[in-house]
Formats: C-alpha cells, structure tokens, sequence
C-alpha cells in the first residue's frame, strides 16, 4: 500500500513540474534519438543516476535513455539500485579480463559497444546523445539543432587532453592532425558511433597499456597514472575513422564557473566543488553515500534564491550561483521522489521541503534552450580584424595584472596603479591577488588596486611543486571564469612596470585570432626540441611575452592551455637545460612563459610582434619611439646611482610612512654629449622617480603625519635599504645589451641621505648638561676635600661616566642596534 501510495505521489509531482514549463508534451523530433550514461554498482553512482534520471525527465529530453551498468556477480548479489534507470547490464571489465588491470573508467567504451551489440534499441535509433552520471540536464539535447551532422559529431570541449597534440598522439593514431580535444557531452549519429565504438575500446586498452607515456608533460594527467585513457582512447579512435567534431564551448558549465553573457548552458557538469556563501558540495565527499536508500535523507540545504539576491549584487556572478542552486536543488528533488518511489513515509513539512514542492521552484526549472550565442562552435568563431575607422566606436579594453600577498609586489603595485591613472589607458584595471588563506589573514595592502583573489598556486595543490609564477595564468583562468568580464579586448602586464601612455588594440593593430606582445629573443626554446616536445606546431611558436594584447574570445580558448603547458613545461626537468630554454639557472623558472608560447600556438595564435611598446630602463632607445611601458625587471643606473627591483624584495616601503626608493640623480647633471647616453639615463631618471612619486601620494593617502617629525623612523627606513640594498637578490632572468652600464654599485651610493637636525639638536643640549654637571661635582669635591686621596676619587669619578654616556646616547641614537641587526642578517 505505501508503494502504491509512493508511485501515486511520483506521479502527481511529475504532472505538477511538467505544468510549470509550458510544455505539456515532449518535442517531436523528426529523427530517434537515444540517450546512454554509464554507471557500475556502486552507492555513488546510484545518487547520480537519480539525480540525471530526475533531470532527464525535467528537461523533457526527447527518446529513451539507457544506463549503462557495469557490475561484477559479486557486486549485483548484493545491489539494490536496479530499478534506478532503464537498464542493460554490462559485463564489468574494472579488472581486464586478460591484463588484470584494474581501470574501471574503461567500462564506458565497454558498455557502448556492449549496447551496440545486445540492444535492441540500437537498431532503432538515428542519433545518440552520451552522457557522464555526474550531470544534470536543463534542457533537451537535440543533436541537428546542435548543428551535429553524419560525420560530424557535435562535443564539449576538454582542453587539458594535450596529448592531442604531442608525441602521443602520433604513438597511437595515424591520423594526429584529426585529434579533438574533446569530452563530457557527445551527440553523434548512429552510423559514426558504430565505426567509433570498438575503435574508443581498444584505444583505452592501448593508452592504458602505454605506461612509458603516462607523464605529466605527455598528457596533462596531473597524476601521472593513465587515469584519463579512456578520454584518449574516444579522441585517438576518432581520429582513426576520421571523425572531426564541432566543438562547443557553451552547452556544458561547471557549476562554480560564471556563464558568458548571452549563453544558457543546458547541461550541467558538478565533476568540481562548488559553493554559494558559506555553503558548498563536493561529489566527491559522497563516495560512499547510500542516501538513496536513507529515507528523509538529502544533501544539505543550499540558500535560498532570494539570499543569493542578497548576497551578490553582480548580475552574472548572481546567474551563477543561481545555477549552483539549481544543480543541488534538483539532485535533491529527485531523492525526494526517488524516497517516495522507495516507499519511505512521507517526510515532516519544513521550508526547504516546501521550496521544492513550490511553482516558484518549478518555474526556476522549467527547461531551457540554447541562444544563438550556445550553439557557436569554437570553428564559427571568425576571426575579426579591428580596424580604427572614425566614427566607429573603440572596443572596451581591460587590464589586468598579477602579483602575490608580499612587500614586493604591493610597491610594484603602487607604481603600476598610479603610472596606468597618468597613462590615459582606457577601461579599468585589476590586480588578479594570489595568496593562501594564511597569507590573505595578515595582508594589508587589500586597498592598494582593484582586486580579483586567487587561490595560491604558488605550491602546486597536487604535485606540491613550489613555482610562484604559475599564479599568472592560474590567476587570468580563474579571473575569466569567476569575473563578468565585458570588455572585447584584454591587456596583460605584468606588475614591474610602469605606464607611460595607452596601449590600445586599435593603436597597435591586435584583432580576433591575431593578438599583439613584445618580444622576447632569449626564448630559445621556440626554436628548438623544446617546442618539438610541448606543441604540435612548432612553426607557430612565438618568443613573446611582458604586454599581451588579445581578444576576450582567444584569451578564454587560450587560458586553460596556458596553464597546462606551463605545467607541462615545468614537470619536464628532462630539458631544462640553458643549451634548451636559455635559461642561465637551469630552473625551469622561465616555464610560464613557455607555457604562454606553447599555448598560443596549439591554437595557431600569431603574434604580431612590436618592439616599440616596450623598453627596459638602461636599454638605449631608439630615435623617435615612445614607449608605452617600462619594465624594470634588470638593474639600471646612471652614473654611481643604480636601483635593482631584487633589492627591495623584503623591503616595506607601503606600508612604513613616507618609505621610498634612492633619489635618482638631477637631470641637470647629465653629460649632453652622447644622446644616446643621455636619452637612456633619462629614461631610467623617469623610472624611478614615477615609483617614488606614487610612493609619495599612497603615503599622503594614508594621511601619515609630517615627514619631518618621524626622524627616529627615517633613521630606520635608511638603515633597512642599507641592508636591502647588501643583502637583496639580483635578477638576471635577462641579458642586457652591451651599451648599457656595469651592475656593480657601492653600497653607500644608494642609501638615501637622512638628516636628523632635531635630534642632533637634542643630543647637543643633553651633552652641555652633563658636562656642566660634572664640572660643577669636581668643584664641589675640590672644596671639600684636598690631597691625593681627593684626587683619586675623582678619577674613578670618570670611568661611570664614560660608561652611562657610551650606552646611553649610542642606544638612544640607534646606530649600534642596527648594525648588530646587519652582522646577524
């Protein structure tokens, strides 16, 4: 009877959201279509068939589906799950058969051709639409209004597969140039998957077999552990049969990730954690969850739509926590039914409860479809010159710049900020922050520039290797998906430079496909096995880097290989090597610039290379150019003043009242003779004096008190950029042209002058007392007594006194402190 009373209340429920669509009916499709996942025997994929059979209903999906279940006899004596899903059991092959491995993910291939060979429902189809557990529909998939045709399967894009573009892919595939990285969602017809499927098994028992090209740096596999086969037996069968696909960025999202505006993704992807406030989900802390058979048991309740309103005022930051909800909340709603099936007593009324069982809900998750802007594959995309037309309007620019929780970086912010408010560059500016949540909790420049927070990468969260400058792409990768970027154009630079007028797209001539950077020639590694190695279009890699001007649409296909190759470039030790990469240290610290090169040209970016955007301050400039950018990544001086970035790493000229750099010599004072000369120092001169002079104004910002009365203070700061100045690492990451000066630089050179008139004062008038005190004590002891023995007292009068006056004034004054401090740094 409960049973009974179970089913009724699942069908009243499902007539009940049914209504809430419009939609009444599923839509007529012209052609069959059949929908596939694949599962094995196992609680974790028993919630998610739940949750994707509840959806898959939701979205009115046209055709049947069938769930792929992968059991040993073992695991089905004991399964309670068979009435999840339309089913076809498939023999398990977790553990091959003959080799004995144990890959489980080798079940999906295993199971396609299983169906394609005992179901009866394959001979009655035209297209096929594959699906992963760990996903919810919004809407129905209609492979041709996808644009999928015979030969051409429509499919999301996975583009950590490198494989696909390297040696690889030429081990096992004749075919390496048809390689797609692709994944997650795939709509083909018929006929392809039937070529496709037992070439997709015996790709994954070949990949997996491959243990000698199992390395990071060969398929992205963080792991190292051939995890991802079964992804490169799909892409290497496919290519064997010659099957090229319409990639789709758009159909598939990540819950976390922020849609792009225009597009309504239809399914969804919660293979990563998610939050919204202080609430989050993580599938993988459900492994062993039998919460489909825990009666009145859901996954934690998520806000409420309406506290979403509350906490984001970003309207597309909002639609993507909206989608969070929505993902949890119809996982949820499907156990609830799924109880119900289950014949559980029906659960106590509480608010939650009755947010799922409300139109408002139903309305919420009614079923969508894709815009225009959805179904533009990544090969629609046609590239788009931007040319400066008058009349036309310039396309919206953003600049971005990445730095870490440090000293180092917040003065080097300073500069920056203040140079690109000087510049007249166009749009707004973000500090993409990188730091640990230890770091972020005594931070204090939070104010210094608008600021995106990253996640620290600066020790990698899986390998554990310690390379900071991974933060730089890892940083525009999150800033791309957790930001609403609006802007067509994007100008990265990096944060030891200094503005010194716009860099525009319309200027320098950067378009869709073609984006703009500076050169750098001592990235050799283009021209060699290095390249050979990381990209399978050497011929396209660029020796670029420092400003990067490009097209949102390239940048955001572009930003996930960036960071894969450089990590890719960074686990590949095998080719450090100065003789390779050029660089002088032999650290694999120049990986993410290869990183950059490799990445851009997997996807044939071009660069129209300029070298008129960006010099280095002692570098001679060439007549008649004006530079946009200093970058004061080298030493420079002029004459005995010299300034070197590496020696103020430790040094806390922000937050520390009027702390500043050496004062560069007086233009005045320059030879006239050399113009070269001259034009070189005056830019270094330039330099150095815009950082101090954004050092001034923060300083004024921060109303800190006169200069004049923090004598003791100044006496400090000089003696910090003594030691920094002594003990600060030198960059040489770049060789600088022969006419420019020497590095070498006496320490006293570069200290700044501090004078303390008031208190030399002080130390004056408390010198005249004592000595007149002293003068008045012998007076006094002279009357008093007489002979020798008055004599020696007052000699021993003398030795307290040198005494008191050495650890007084010396410790007062401060200079023996310090110089204890240098001895012990």
């Amino acid at each position: 009877m409960a049973n009974f009373v179970g089913q009724v209340v699942v069908l009243v429920w499902l007539g009940l959201i049914g209504g809430g669509s419009g939609q009444g009916k599923a839509r007529e499709a012209p052609w069959r279509i059949h929908t596939l996942f694949s599962v094995e025997c196992q609680n974790y994929f028993d919630w998610q068939t739940v949750g994707l059979m509840h959806s898959f209903k939701k979205a009115r999906q046209p055709g049947p589906i069938t769930r792929l279940l992968s059991c040993t006899d073992q695991e089905k004596r004991n399964y309670r799950g068979m009435d999840l899903a339309p089913t076809l059991e498939v023999p398990s092959m977790s553990k091959h058969p003959k080799t004995g491995d144990w890959y489980p993910a080798i079940n999906k291939p295993a199971g396609v051709v299983h169906w394609l060979k005992h179901s009866k429902d394959a001979q009655n189809v035209d297209w096929v639409v594959i699906l992963d557990a760990d996903m919810i529909m919004r809407g129905p998939i209609i492979p041709w209004e996808l644009g999928a045709e015979k030969g051409r399967p429509v499919a999301a894009y996975y583009g950590y597969l490198i494989g696909c573009d390297n040696l690889l892919a030429q081990l096992h595939t004749k075919h390496p140039e048809l390689c797609d990285k692709v994944g997650g969602l795939l709509a083909m017809h018929i006929d392809d998957l039937r070529a496709l499927a037992p070439m997709w098994l015996s790709k994954t028992e070949e990949v997996r077999e491959d243990r000698a090209h199992w390395a990071t740096n060969l398929t992205g596999d963080i792991y190292g552990k051939g995890w991802i086969s079964e992804m490169y037996g799909y892409s290497f069968g496919a290519a064997e049969v010659g099957l090229r696909h319409k990639i789709n960025e758009n159909l598939m999202i990540y819950p976390g990730y922020i849609p792009r505006e225009g597009v309504e993704p239809i399914l969804m992807h919660y293979g990563l954690p998610f939050r919204v406030g202080n609430w989050s989900f993580s599938k993988l802390d459900n492994h062993e969850d039998g919460i489909v058979y825990d009666c009145g048991r859901l996954f934690p309740e998520p806000p409420y739509p309406r506290e979403v309103k509350a906490m984001e005022a970003d309207p597309n930051k909002r639609r993507a926590l909206y989608l969070n909800l929505e993902c949890i909340n119809t996982l949820n709603e499907g156990l609830l039914l799924q109880h119900a099936a289950n014949g559980c007593p029906k659960p106590k009324w509480s608010k939650y409860l009755s947010f799922l069982k409300s139109k408002t809900f139903s309305e919420l998750t009614r079923p969508k479809f894709p815009t225009p802007d959805s179904l533009q594959t990544m090969e629609d995309k046609v590239q788009e010159q931007v040319f400066d037309e008058p009349g036309k309007p310039h396309p919206k620019i953003h600049t971005v710049f990445s730095t870490e929780c440090t000293p180092y970086f917040d003065w080097q912010t300073v500069g920056l900020v203040h140079s690109f408010h000087l510049s007249g560059q166009p749009g707004n500016i973000t500090r993409l922050l990188s730091c640990t949540d230890e770091d972020l909790k005594h931070y204090k420049g939070r104010d210094l520039a608008p600021t995106h927070y990253v996640p620290s990468m600066s020790r990698h969260p899986l390998t554990g290797d310690w390379y900071p400058a991974i933060n730089k792409p890892a940083a525009v990768l999150h800033w791309l998906n957790h930001a609403n970027v609006d802007a067509e154009f994007i100008v990265i630079l990096d944060a030891d430079m200094i503005m010194r007028g716009p860099i525009t797209p319309w200027e320098f001539k950067a378009a869709r496909g073609r984006p703009v950077s500076t050169p750098y020639d001592y990235l050799i590694g283009c021209e060699n096995e290095l390249a050979k190695l990381h990209t399978r279009n050497p011929e396209a890699c660029d020796k670029v880097g420092g400003v990067i001007i490009m097209h949102i649409d390239d940048l955001r296909k572009f930003a996930l290989l960036w960071l894969h190759k450089t990590e890719e470039v960074r686990a590949d030790t095998a080719h450090y090597g100065k003789n390779i990469t050029g660089d002088i240290y032999e650290s694999g610290w120049i990986s993410e610039m290869y990183g950059y090169s490799f990445g851009a040209a997997e996807l044939k970016l071009r660069h129209q290379i300029n070298g008129d955007i960006l010099i280095y301050p002692g570098y001679v400039p060439d007549s008649g150019v004006k530079y946009r950018v200093f970058h004061y990544g080298l030493e420079f001086k002029v004459g005995n003043w010299s300034f070197d970035k590496a020696n103020w790493r430790n040094a806390d000229v922000v937050n520390k009242c009027w702390g500043k750099f050496p004062d560069p010599p007086d233009p005045s004072t320059l030879d006239q003779s050399n113009e070269d000369a001259l034009q070189r120092d005056l830019h270094c001169i330039e330099c150095a004096k815009t950082l101090n002079e954004a050092l001034r104004l923060h300083h004024e910002r921060r109303k800190c008190p006169d200069p004049s009365s923090l004598s003791t203070s100044n006496q400090d700061t000089a003696s910090e950029a003594t030691m920094s100045r002594k003990f600060g690492k030198i960059d040489t990451s770049h060789i600088i042209r022969s006419n420019t000066v020497s590095t070498n630089l006496s320490q006293e050179s570069s200290v700044p002058a501090v004078t303390n008139q008031a208190f030399s004062s002080f130390r004056f008038w408390i010198v005249c007392l004592w000595a007149f005190a002293i003068l008045g004590f012998f007076a006094i002891m002279y009357v008093m007594l007489s002979g020798r023995r008055g004599q020696k007292k007052r000699g021993k009068i003398h030795k307290p006194k040198r005494r008191f006056s050495n650890s007084g004034f010396m410790d007062t004054n401060g200079h023996d402190r310090h110089l204890r401090n240098a001895e012990i740094s």
